[in-house]
């Protein structure tokens, strides 16, 4: 197909992995706005404003693998054999040895260089370097050391990446027809009567208890990232300022050991913060801000009191541990306290983070800098004690986490983190059947070039500090992982286009570091995949993601898919946050909130009408195999459709807390902002009654749900 583009700029973005076509929703061939790559282009740091840049980039980037002795890292598989290109000058002996992460280092085969180019006048040789499939899992170095000219010896080293060749399934989900079931949730919507108005991180270890007690092995959270510092907090946990550092809101003061320590007017000042929290408990919506407000008080109070000598030192092996990225998180949270909440905004001289103005105000507010390195430490402390605790009561993965697919545009990555992440292009979603004008999530992606550079520590840390104390991790938007929707900045998203990443690359990081800690990774994949992307990740051991009413029968009637037809390395549900609960959905709730905020392309009733065939055509198929009765109640239709779920191979089954509680109220409703209060809905009963977590507990209802999928039954 003839593209009206020209050609030095198909083949320079290309190059680069920037789409210059692609096929829509709709399955009609789309041709990328030349403005639009462009731009892109230039996000990535190459110059193509005009033809005469283009050609010059095309020149940089023809040689650029030429100028360097090696690549800026390599990521292999475990197993493989991979041969690596040494570009040297022509003629120059030089020895290559890898150094091992844990010890001891290995002498690495290679030929002396067939090819030659000229490079700035330089006659260069590449030659190949064997690295042996015998290479242990981990972080290693490659060093190569040229030789001859009398130069001592010029030393030029890359990280090596050795990952699994697949991700393995712990013992207990590999035997034949084994399942697992675990509960899902909104943390912060689930609160118990010691809640401050918010769920917190002792509601999730009680959680995790009752769960447990019914057979569940895991419980699935929603994004923990840290949102703003002060008020005003953003409400959605998908929208985060770091995805590495976690969010003090859930942190249960009374559980700081420091607090027993305290006097006894001091204490009286915590409970009066808490009582003052609690109040928030009977509303029909969340006050993130005021309970803040309320914990942030406490916890000042709590840190000024001191630690012992044990704490103290535990307290800098932690700061240490976690080095440069947690002081980086910590200042750049003093500065949103002191100069507001846009870094861009803040004085030229403190929008580098890296320069001498943050380390003198560093060192100025070293005490309100080691108390946001506090807060992060009494989270990890917290968070493990939850894993070691649900593992205790029986669960055999425990704690899930929910990766959020980026970053706020004013937060704290995308200030400490520099130009790993792109400026002026957002990431987003092209046009689809679900929104026909494209999405915008204002969120800066990775750039695929300086993580490269980076060695991809700052992707390394993330995943490892999210998986830190954790037997699972989903990663929402997975198909971030292969290309990002990159939309440039005053355009709409349907004038974006994909750019690609380093897939072996990302996806081998996530498996060392899922398979380090132990942990299984659940890949959301929903939406608009490239078919070859769900293989390659059931081939690397991770699992996908099934909705139940999404999953239909494509190769039959287009009805819904029979059980035996699900695929097993998948964490299948009912629901998910960006639908109603299913007693809500069963209703059609969401077609009349839809009504309500105009967000229909359709009259009401054509709406109402379609919806209700499809549930209906679901109900049928539930019937014919005998798990309801015609005229059944809700609540009934809830569990025949979980306990279809029981009968399909999918190895990881999840239960909806809001399920558990019959609630029918909307988490999330997307394409709103301000119209409808997302991700500010407590848990609530079918009335719309918010629910506590010692009440839901007591709940026939909630353990007869439990017993639908749990093998215990």
């Amino acid at each position: 197909m003839t593209s009206a583009l020209p050609q030095p700029l198909i083949e320079l973005a290309t190059g680069h992995g920037v789409a210059t076509e692609f096929w829509d929703w709709q399955g009609n061939h789309r041709t990328v706005a030349e403005t639009t790559i462009r731009t892109v282009l230039g996000a990535l740091g190459v110059p193509a404003a005009d033809e005469e840049q283009v050609a010059e980039s095309l020149v940089a980037r023809h040689d650029a693998a030429w100028r360097r002795v090696l690549p800026p890292v390599t990521v292999v598989r475990a197993g493989r054999r991979h041969k690596l290109a040494v570009h040297v000058p022509a003629g120059r002996e030089f020895t290559a040895r890898v150094h091992i992460e844990d010890d001891g280092e290995l002498e690495l085969a290679h030929d002396k260089g067939a090819v030659n180019r000229d490079v700035d006048g330089v006659k260069i040789s590449e030659a190949t370097v064997l690295l042996p499939e015998s290479l242990p899992l981990g972080w290693h170095r490659v060093e190569v050391v040229l030789g001859g000219q009398g130069n001592g010896g010029e030393s030029h080293s890359m990280p090596l990446v050795v990952a699994p060749a697949k991700l393995e399934l712990p013992d207990f989900l590999t035997r034949d027809g084994s399942q697992a079931w675990g509960v899902m949730t909104q943390l912060y919507a689930m609160r118990s009567s010691q809640s401050w108005g918010t769920g917190d991180l002792a509601d999730l270890a009680d959680l995790g208890a009752w769960a447990a007690g019914h057979g569940a092995d895991f419980v699935l959270v929603n994004p923990l990232h840290a949102a703003e510092p002060t008020p005003p907090m953003e409400p959605s946990p998908y929208l985060p300022t770091t995805r590495r550092f976690v969010n003090p809101i859930y942190i249960r003061v009374e559980d700081l050991p420091e607090v027993a320590y305290m006097s006894a007017a001091e204490r009286q000042l915590v409970e009066w913060h808490a009582d003052d929290a609690q109040r928030y408990l009977d509303l029909d919506f969340l006050e993130r801000d005021a309970v803040w407000a309320a914990k942030e008080s406490a916890l000042r109070m709590v840190f000024r009191q001191g630690r012992s000598l044990r704490r103290e030192r535990a307290f800098h092996a932690f700061v240490e541990r976690e080095g440069q990225g947690l002081v980086d998180y910590a200042t750049w949270a003093t500065l949103f306290g002191i100069h507001g909440p846009d870094w861009r905004q803040w004085p030229a001289e403190l929008q580098d983070a890296a320069g001498p103005a943050v380390d003198a105000l560093r060192e100025k507010h070293a005490q309100e800098v080691e108390f946001h390195c506090w807060l992060q430490w009494i989270l990890a402390e917290q968070l493990a004690a939850v894993q070691r605790e649900v593992l205790e009561t029986g669960m055999r993965l425990g704690v899930m986490h929910d990766l959020a697919v980026g970053v706020h545009p004013h937060g704290a990555d995308t200030w400490a983190l520099g130009d790993a992440l792109a400026r002026d292009v957002t990431v987003g979603a092209p046009a689809d059947q679900y929104n026909q004008l494209g999405q915008n999530w204002s969120q800066p992606p990775w750039r695929p070039d300086k993580l490269a550079e980076l060695g991809y520590a700052p992707y390394r840390d993330m995943i490892r500090a999210v998986l830190r104390d954790a037997g699972g991790l989903r990663v929402d938007h997975v198909i971030g992982l292969f290309r990002l929707w990159w939309i440039p900045e005053g355009t709409e998203p349907w004038e974006g286009t994909y750019v690609r990443y380093d897939h072996e690359a990302m996806v081998g990081i996530l498996m060392l570091e899922a398979h380090r800690a132990g942990a299984v990774v659940v890949g959301e994949d929903l939406g608009t995949v490239e078919p070859w992307v769900r293989d390659y990740l059931t081939e690397c051991g991770i699992l996908g993601t099934s909705i139940l009413w999404f999953e239909k029968d494509y190769d039959g009637d287009g009805g819904l898919l029979p059980p035996e037809s699900y695929r097993q390395l998948c964490l299948a549900t009912v629901t998910t946050h960006d639908l109603p609960p299913t007693a809500g959905y069963l209703r059609g709730v969401h077609i009349d909130l839809r009504h309500a905020l105009g967000l229909l392309d359709r009259s009401l009733e054509e709406e109402q009408a379609s919806d209700e065939a499809a549930r209906e055509q679901v109900l049928q198929a539930l019937r014919g195999r005998g798990l309801v009765r015609a005229g059944a109640s809700i609540p009934e239709q809830v569990e025949a459709l979980h306990r279809f779920l029981s009968f399909t191979h999918a190895k990881l089954i999840g239960v909806s807390v809001s399920d558990l509680a019959q609630d029918t109220r909307v988490i999330n409703q997307p394409g709103t902002d301000e119209e409808y209060p997302n991700w500010r809905v407590p848990l609530a009963g079918p009335e719309g009654r918010p629910v506590l977590l010692e009440e839901l507990f007591t709940w026939r209802s909630a353990r007869r749900l439990a017993r639908t999928v749990s093998r215990q039954s």
